[in-house]
């Protein structure tokens, strides 16, 4: 299997257009949240500027959606529209967080859930923290900026500074991709596994974003047309693109951490009975590891045992649960590595049994 097939396998695009959605539906509500909390920083006039630039091609956009966002910020304090407005604004950018775990759970082959408790943790910290990143962000870049203004004229300063400006936006870029690709999915990313797509992401995003900004300054020319929606089919583009450009990043990241077990037969591969036999053995190795007092075998160590790559263990291994031959012992920590037990007494199990609960399980896995 290649890459390419692993990501046309797991409907990578079709992801994207659904994140797209998602994105469009929560742009309002999270630019609402980015300048309120730039205005308690005293960054307004600058987060306004930037964006105000970034559409400089489209300025009746522009003032078209900060006009939204400033309406926003105004009715969500006052009466009734507070409690209504600050629901929708959660809704909306919890809806489009919880949506891309899922895509990331679905790349990394992950089927449990994060619970309730981390969930809410989670997705709250994530929701309050990005907007004072962005501002932060922004913050430094004017300062750093201000201070090439003072420092241009000195020979060895001056273009160092310079050079840190235009490499600025490709290292921020990199970093946020590669905490996204380790934290997001509900299981352990290693470092090395997230940086090198991460930065290629990063560089890929920041070269996207000169060419559409470019672009833009073409398609000014249908304003006469169009209007202020021209900026609207480039706008669904360009989330699009970078949806594609996140989630081949994150694909990328998995199939690094897993690069001994890639290249092999998928799971979609196996014919009825290898999935049976398989199974079978894997029943009987944690079975007979259990049954001797040891501590139950991870997933890891399943897959060293039986000798088979990781994505095929992982399916079978969540197969076994739903028919309540194996259970997943974890404390629901997103480093802690799940082991796994016979679900019940090992006395019910049969490979026969097996193999009809499996062919009643095959309709669903098709």
């Amino acid at each position: 299997m290649t890459l390419w097939d692993d990501i046309s396998a797991k409907r990578v695009m079709g992801t994207a257009t659904n994140l797209t959605y998602s994105t469009l539906l929560a742009f309002v509500p999270i630019m609402a949240v980015v300048f309120a909390i730039a205005r308690g920083f005293g960054y307004s006039m600058y987060i306004e500027e930037w964006f105000r630039n970034s559409l400089s091609s489209q300025p009746d956009a522009a003032n078209t959606i900060i006009g939204f966002v400033n309406s926003y910020l105004v009715h969500t304090k006052k009466g009734l529209f507070l409690g209504i407005g600050l629901i929708f604004m959660l809704f909306t950018v919890l809806m489009l967080i919880s949506n891309i775990e899922l895509a990331f759970n679905d790349i990394w082959q992950v089927k449990r859930q994060r619970s309730l408790f981390r969930t809410i943790t989670d997705y709250v910290t994530l929701l309050f923290l990005m907007p004072i990143v962005i501002v932060i962000s922004s913050g430094l870049s004017i300062t750093v900026a201000a201070l090439n203004h003072q420092l241009g004229d000195i020979v060895l300063i001056g273009p160092v500074v310079s050079f840190l400006i235009e490499l600025s936006p490709y290292l921020l870029w990199s970093v946020a991709f590669t905490l996204l690709y380790l934290f997001m999915p509900n299981t352990k990313v290693e470092l090395k596994s997230a940086l090198l797509p991460g930065i290629l992401a990063g560089v890929c995003m920041q070269v996207f974003q000169l060419i559409y900004i470019n672009s833009q300054i073409w398609i000014s020319n249908y304003n006469a047309i169009y209007g202020s929606f021209a900026i609207i089919p480039f706008f669904l583009l360009w989330l699009q693109a970078s949806w594609i450009i996140c989630l081949g990043g994150a694909e990328l990241s998995y199939c690094r951490q897993n690069a001994e077990d890639f290249f092999t037969t998928s799971f979609q591969g196996l014919c009825f009975q290898d999935r049976v036999d398989i199974s079978w053995e894997i029943v009987q190795l944690v079975t007979e590891h259990f049954r001797q007092g040891n501590r139950p075998y991870t997933e890891m160590e399943i897959k060293n045992k039986v000798g088979r790559p990781m994505r095929i263990v992982k399916e079978l291994l969540y197969d076994l649960q739903r028919v309540n031959y194996l259970a997943e012992l974890t404390y629901d920590e997103k480093g802690d590595t799940p082991h796994f037990l016979p679900a019940q007494d090992a006395c019910n199990f049969s490979k026969e049994n097996l193999q009809e609960q499996f062919a009643k399980l095959q309709p669903l896995n098709a």
